[in-house]
């Protein structure tokens, strides 16, 4: 059995933890996060990852050094499918055999296996096996999953009152809205909430007198509905959520722009970038921004984009 289990603060972390945590801890586990993301951290992920390989990716491989000599094993599942007839992106399938082939000093790899494609029997068999890891005791693992999905809706409640993942998990209070503007920011969690990797974004928007609204601030309901207003449904789960908060935002024309973050070199988004393009000027032409991020962003230059983005929107209110 694993005493301490690391879980790097990249990628899905910014979706899943309270469930992985609170599933981890009812194991019996010591759940150890990685810190959060540095240019260290991205110099390392970037010397061992392949050139092809996305940002966010590049800095889970950093997140994960970091952890080398902070816990027994490290948490890295394989998210294969969160609902049925859609998969997540190819990169969080092949995830723990990435991470094996890192460095091969890092600690075991927990891998557990995470398919809402197979039978409900096959899902749970799954989360059995990996429980089985901490304990034979079926009904500890049953009551841990259990408040791991107690823990997780709770978190999604506080996200859709209008709070960063980080302000979330650290019990902050929803601020009050009433900027001079309301921007709509879309892109996975990953790429907008990662204060490194984003540039500080969301801090700076709202230091600049402006209310800001995610993806993960509408109800599922709103992004599946909006989505599937697409004449063929997406492949990608996660894409499904950027376009559904877009489409939202398109029709009913709750914001006053949107700014589209996503990553240098990951194909989804780019289909994606094409897709809200078309449909913003096919809607009337709601101004769009696509902020384009890699291991080369700079801040001065995404700031003089994003003012100039922001003036653009006040001259159009006045």
């Amino acid at each position: 059995m694993c005493a301490t289990v690391g879980v790097p603060q990249a990628l899905l972390y910014y979706k899943y933890f309270p469930l992985w945590s609170t599933f981890l801890d009812g194991l019996g586990a010591e759940v150890v996060v990685s810190g959060a993301t540095t240019k260290k951290m991205i110099n390392t992920g970037t010397s061992l990852g392949e050139n092809e390989l996305c940002l966010p990716v590049k800095v889970f491989f950093g997140h994960l050094v970091d952890l080398k000599d902070k816990a027994d094993a490290l948490f890295v599942p394989r998210v294969v499918s969160v609902e049925k007839r859609a998969y997540t992106c190819p990169k969080f399938l092949g995830l723990p055999d990435l991470a094996r082939s890192v460095d091969g000093s890092l600690p075991d790899i927990l891998d557990p296996v995470f398919n809402s494609r197979l039978s409900r029997r096959k899902y749970y068999e799954a989360i059995f096996d990996f429980g089985k890891t901490f304990t034979r005791n079926k009904v500890r693992i049953i009551r841990a999953w259990s408040a791991g999905l107690t823990a997780q809706k709770a978190y999604e409640r506080r996200l859709e009152a209008g709070l960063t993942p980080m302000e979330a998990m650290a019990g902050e209070a929803a601020a009050p809205a009433g900027g001079s503007l309301r921007i709509g920011i879309a892109g996975h969690p990953y790429n907008i909430y990662d204060p490194y990797t984003s540039l500080n974004l969301i801090k700076k928007l709202r230091q600049w007198d402006i209310d800001v609204v995610t993806t993960e601030m509408l109800p599922a309901k709103v992004l599946h509905k909006e989505a599937g207003r697409l004449p063929k449904r997406l492949f990608w789960s996660y894409e499904q959520e950027v376009v559904g908060s877009v489409f939202h935002w398109l029709n009913t024309k709750s914001v006053d722009g949107i700014i589209y973050v996503l990553s240098f070199a990951c194909g989804p988004d780019s289909l994606v970038q094409a897709l809200l393009e078309s449909e913003t000027r096919r809607k009337g032409g709601m101004p769009l921004m696509s902020l384009v991020v890699d291991e080369h962003s700079g801040e001065a230059g995404m700031i003089t984009r994003v003012e100039a983005f922001v003036d653009m929107l006040r001259w159009r209110r006045q």
